[in-house]
């Protein structure tokens, strides 16, 4: 894809400046991690058992650790590379929460942490078909970063989605034990998995939601977690849904006094506990307010 700057109707083509060195791409993940990723900086240069980890960081709308590695070789084998550290964290799960709270002087619980959320990012400037082919299953805690830099300082950011005929990877793990194993403590949750435990018509009523959601805003990406289906955009999660058997919760993430609901439709639910990220929650079982809800969730994509 070429990249052009418009000088009063001119194009002049921006020539991509590759990095020199991974640890230069290292460098502009971590001072953007947030806003990049929506991750927390842990630990840069973690090693353990004589491994050494690009960078350590924490998903807290996950409550998972993720691990970072940075690459310019493009003959290396993601898979066999990322299952070792999926591997490496599942086996040292101490560590991990050790080297948070020293770093991040707080006082994280093993038991806060959900390890099945647990995941693997390759950062590099180009990645083989084959290497996208490797990763391209709709279950593996696997994911793939492009990042180019250009001559007028602009660098582009793409995550590599996976297909929507993605397959399982857990067939082709079941006769390597250590795989396997991985693959039994991680789980990468799906929006089918979440549909299959609810009824025909709220499977309707949540694709009615969530097409109305994606015409929000550009490039919503759909982060299905453990207990809802997140709708994020520049790694902010904005809205969350709950698919439950006769009704669907949403969640709109905005701080208590920061939604303008005329009509009062959203709860309250900053002192309870709830799954979604905000603190407005709707339940509903109809798409009778379908538009008006739509108007309370894009202020969150505003804020």
């Amino acid at each position: 894809m070429a990249l052009y700057i418009n000088h009063t109707g001119k194009l002049k083509e921006v020539k991509e400046k590759p990095f020199k060195l991974e640890k230069d791409i290292q460098k502009v993940f971590e001072a953007n991690l947030y806003e990049i990723m929506g991750l927390e900086l842990v630990k840069s240069e973690f090693t353990i058992k004589n491994k050494r980890i690009d960078t350590l960081a924490y998903d807290t709308q996950a409550s998972a650790f993720i691990i970072i590695e940075y690459k310019r070789d493009k003959n290396i084998s993601v898979v066999d590379q990322g299952f070792t550290y999926l591997s490496l964290m599942l086996e040292n799960k101490a560590d991990f929460i050790v080297e948070y709270n020293e770093s991040l002087k707080r006082n994280l619980k093993r038991e806060d942490v959900d390890w099945s959320q647990t995941r693997v990012a390759f950062v590099s400037t180009n990645f083989t078909d084959n290497q996208v082919q490797a990763t391209n299953f709709k279950d593996i805690a696997i994911e793939l970063w492009e990042v180019k830099q250009f001559e007028n300082d602009t660098i582009m950011i793409n995550p590599i989605k996976k297909s929507n005929a993605a397959e399982s990877i857990k067939p082709l793990t079941q006769n390597k034990e250590a795989l396997k194993k991985v693959t039994e403590e991680i789980k990468v949750y799906t929006e089918e998995e979440h549909l299959s435990k609810t009824s025909e018509a709220i499977a309707e009523l949540y694709e009615k939601f969530r097409q109305g959601i994606l015409q929000l805003a550009d490039e919503i990406e759909i982060k299905p977690k453990k207990m809802e289906i997140g709708f994020r955009k520049d790694s902010k999660v904005f809205a969350d849904i709950c698919i439950l058997k006769n009704s669907l919760k949403i969640w709109i993430n905005l701080k208590k006094g920061k939604l303008d609901d005329p009509k009062q439709l959203a709860e309250d639910v900053s002192e309870k506990g709830h799954w979604g990220n905000g603190d407005y929650q709707i339940q509903v079982d109809t798409d009778k307010d379908l538009e008006y809800i739509m108007s309370l969730i894009k202020q969150s994509i505003k804020q």
